[in-house]
């Protein structure tokens, strides 16, 4: 199945705790069909004391979402889906299917 989110994406969530919100792909995981969004899905993790965390304790960090949760917000703001076409020098390009024109 092919991908239709990259890193440095923003894109919306559309299910799920963090519904509505909007943020930047941070990484996407191509195996298990999941990405990384900044501030979204958020978990408390406990830590032991360590060198950059002396006195341990919780921290809050991003978990992984299904790629099926998100969708790309194209430049104006609206999320949309993505579709595939030759551009102008032969290449595969990703475009708004809202609006049509190129997402970079």
């Amino acid at each position: 199945m092919k991908i239709h989110i990259k890193k440095g994406d923003i894109v919306k969530v559309i299910a799920g705790n963090s519904k509505g919100l909007q943020g930047k792909v941070l990484k996407v995981d191509k195996d298990k069909y999941r990405a990384l969004v900044e501030g979204m899905n958020l978990i408390q993790k406990h830590t032991k004391a360590n060198a950059k965390n002396p006195h341990g304790g919780i921290i809050k960090k991003e978990a992984p979402i299904h790629l099926s949760n998100l969708m790309v917000v194209d430049s104006k703001g609206n999320a949309t889906r993505i579709g595939r076409r030759l551009g102008e020098k032969g290449k595969l390009v990703r475009y708004s299917k809202k609006t049509g024109e190129e997402i970079k």
